[in-house]
């Protein structure tokens, strides 16, 4: 390891210790978790929570390269499976508790899910899912308990609160989806190393991501843990000591009361929480102390210049941004370089490269935009998707579709995230997936389905539809067919998904007869001007 690097590694021990499992040892009083209830769980307690699970896990026959799956609520049982996951060798796949029974079912199925831990919120889509996927019933723990789903207590009475041995470091693996419909797994090789070995190798990344603090902070958890960037940022927050306060439902006014209440000094959040903040008078500011924040990360969507702008007049200098996808990246900026160059997501951090190429696979010069590629240590497959891992290589290069330029100083700067793709409050919305559902009514001939600007969610999920019968759009038929295809939608899609409006038209085609995205978004823009 190079010097620097051991240097980084004495910034961020503990007590002399490195890494939650060390700290959880040598600090076993320390604060690690504050619950959405306002409970509070200590590292010694999380770790002998992670380390009955692993034990657990290791009981119903998991081995190494088995997925786990969970879907709960932000809570510290996630994180203690995760941790457990995370020195076993498995994988875990975090799904997202709004989806619909097919939507979990496919994802249980696809990733090979032996076995399941849920929260009641899904109730019977989690029952209906399990059952879909096969999953064994012995398999199935909710936390708590609901019907179909026993306690998570199950799998932990009886199990030792010692680490288990053969430790392993295991990763998580996402769901993503393209343009291409069906979400697809990113799936990141196993290392045959320990989760200390594995997290000193990762301690370079630390500054970028957490700063240089540790031990002292308290990381506020904003959004679900089922989301790429903030589980990252809350699991490392515990790597290096931090107590992670976690989040249920965020509002702008429960933001504030958080921060101060127990004065967090980091979060990681999307550009809509800065709108909705800003929304807020002069006086709802002002009203709480907020000064203890030191780091504010964001990412996950492009944000306004001018957003931007305004909360670090309000916060200070304190915004870091990234741009980085599941399957890796990426660049960073910290607020000082943004204020001289506003508008960039960064220069590529260590270890990376960033590429812009044309159509063809040639470079392109600063200033010109095409498509974005990555350079890096980052190894990734799309989980039994080969045609999609190969679509998304270049050599040794990868991209996930954006576009954008370099300027002369390496700063990349976004032109447009994917063509296709809808990103509605930091969320990505992935237009095939919900045209496919279109598709299955029978008024319908053809479904496309566009992202419109929106003032407050960056965009909104769009259906422009070509109906099969002109019967079917006159008079009153046309608003009581728009109601019947988004409550269709709802049916099957997760809420965030469905089109919030219908619109009737003709599709444009090329003359291959694919749908032309970019004419159809022009012609709705321009004749919405």
């Amino acid at each position: 390891m190079q010097e620097d690097a051991a240097d980084l590694i004495e910034a961020y021990r503990v007590n002399g210790a490195l890494g939650f499992w060390e700290i959880a040892d040598a600090d076993p009083d320390r604060i690690a978790v504050i619950d959405v209830d306002g409970s509070e769980s200590t590292f010694g307690q999380l770790r002998d929570l992670a380390n009955r699970i692993s034990h657990g896990l290791r009981a119903q026959g998991l081995v190494d390269g088995d997925t786990v799956a969970v879907a709960l609520p932000n809570h510290r049982a996630f994180l203690a499976l995760q941790l457990a996951t995370g020195q076993l060798g498995l994988y875990l796949t975090a799904l997202n508790w709004h989806l619909t029974a097919p939507e979990l079912a496919y994802i249980l199925i696809d990733s090979e899910a032996k076995l399941f831990l849920a929260g009641p919120r899904l109730g019977d889509a989690a029952v209906a899912a399990a059952d879909e996927a096969g999953l064994p019933a012995q398999r199935r723990f909710g936390m708590p308990a609901f019907p179909g789903f026993r306690s998570l207590d199950d799998l932990v009475d009886g199990m030792p609160a010692t680490a288990p041995e053969r430790r392993r470091q295991g990763s998580v693996m996402l769901y993503t989806s393209g343009t291409t419909g069906r979400p697809k797994g990113v799936r990141k090789p196993l290392s045959d190393t320990t989760p200390e070995q594995s997290l000193a190798a990762r301690v370079p990344v630390f500054p970028r991501m957490l700063g240089r603090t540790a031990g002292s902070g308290v990381h506020l958890v904003v959004a679900p843990l089922y989301h790429a960037a903030p589980n990252a940022y809350g699991s490392l927050a515990l790597q290096i000591g931090h107590t992670v306060v976690l989040m249920d439902k965020w509002t702008p006014q429960l933001f504030l009361e958080i921060v101060e209440r127990h004065r967090v000094t980091a979060s990681h959040m999307v550009p809509i929480m800065f709108h909705r903040l800003l929304q807020l008078t002069a006086d709802e500011r002002a009203a709480h102390d907020v000064s203890s924040l030191t780091r504010v990360v964001h990412a996950g969507a492009p944000c306004p210049v001018a957003v931007k702008q305004r909360m670090i007049d309000w916060l200070g200098p304190v915004l870091h941004e990234y741009y980085a996808a599941t399957e890796g990246g990426g660049t960073y900026v910290g607020p000082q370089d943004w204020l001289q160059h506003p508008g960039t997501v960064g220069r590529a951090w260590a270890g990376s490269e960033v590429v812009i190429l044309d159509d063809d696979g040639n470079a392109l010069p600063a200033g010109e935009i095409g498509n974005i590629y990555f350079r890096s240590g980052d190894r990734f497959e799309y989980f039994k998707a080969p045609e999609k891992t190969a679509a998304a290589r270049h050599g040794d290069m990868f991209t996930v579709g954006d576009l954008g330029h370099l300027d002369d100083g390496g700063w990349l700067y976004l032109s447009d995230r994917r063509s296709d793709l809808i990103i509605s409050g930091g969320v990505n919305i992935y237009p095939a997936e919900i045209e496919s559902v279109l598709l299955t009514h029978p008024a319908v001939a053809d479904a496309a389905v566009i992202g419109m600007p929106d003032e407050e969610w960056g965009q909104r999920v769009a259906a422009m539809i070509e109906p099969r019968s002109v019967d079917d759009v006159t008079g009153e038929s046309a608003d009581r067919l728009a109601a019947e295809l988004i409550e269709h939608c709802r049916g099957r899609l997760a809420g965030f998904k469905c089109p919030t409006s219908v619109e009737f038209r003709e599709l444009p085609r090329t003359s291959t007869g694919k749908l032309s995205r970019i004419r159809l978004r022009d012609d709705v823009l321009r004749i919405g001007r």
